[in-house]
């Protein structure tokens, strides 16, 4: 019987998550990689930008492994929410060339230091005292999924295009117009069901 290890087993999701972020924000526009799509301001760059940041804080000063990358949206006045869009005169390159080079931060300490080695992250509070490594790639690994989800439908509402990754998009194998039935009818149900129960459902 194969045995897994666990730490590489994590990795491996950790990398395919990455690069799944990376993807959707292939051939894209300047405007549409960093245009808001949702009322929130959700937008591709931005969350790269964002996982690039947690993945240099987590497996860097967590674990007194510090980097060198200036990230001056996290500095004492700087607004909310900065790591989470680029400016105009925040080029597309230098933002996914950041995350990369996270990536290279962030794998080196993965590979260097033992599921069970200790560190802290201080913003969490009380519950950050004392983290393990193991605990940190499952948060980040969750953070970075959860984010990809978020692409996943962003890249959507750009353009349609949809898919888990370039060789496999773990969808059914159909045109533009059986899609565009499938949501008809199932936006049909949503009424019938809505008509159904009134307002009582929400």
């Amino acid at each position: 019987m194969n045995r897994h290890d666990p730490k590489a087993d994590l990795h491996r999701y950790l990398r395919a998550a990455r690069e799944a972020v990376v993807w959707k924000t292939e051939g894209l526009s300047e405007y549409d990689v960093r245009r808001p799509l949702t009322s929130t301001g959700t937008n591709l760059l931005g969350l790269v930008k964002h996982l690039a940041s947690g993945e240099l804080s987590y497996f860097g000063p967590v674990f007194g492994r510090p980097h060198d990358e200036p990230l001056p949206w996290y500095d004492d006045g700087a607004e909310p929410n900065a790591d989470m869009w680029a400016t105009a005169d925040e080029p597309r390159d230098r933002i996914l060339d950041l995350y990369r080079r996270s990536w290279a931060h962030a794998d080196a300490t993965i590979e260097t230091l033992p599921l069970d080695a200790t560190g802290h992250v201080p913003w969490w509070g009380e519950q950050g005292e004392e983290v393990t490594l193991q605990r940190v790639l499952l948060h980040v690994t969750a953070e970075a999924y959860r984010h990809a989800g978020h692409a996943d439908i962003v890249r959507e509402l750009i353009d349609g295009s949809a898919g888990m990754r370039p060789a496999d998009s773990n969808m059914p194998d159909a045109g533009e117009s059986w899609y565009r039935e499938y949501r008809d009818r199932l936006e049909k149900h949503a009424r019938r069901a809505h008509d159904r129960t009134g307002a009582a459902g929400g």
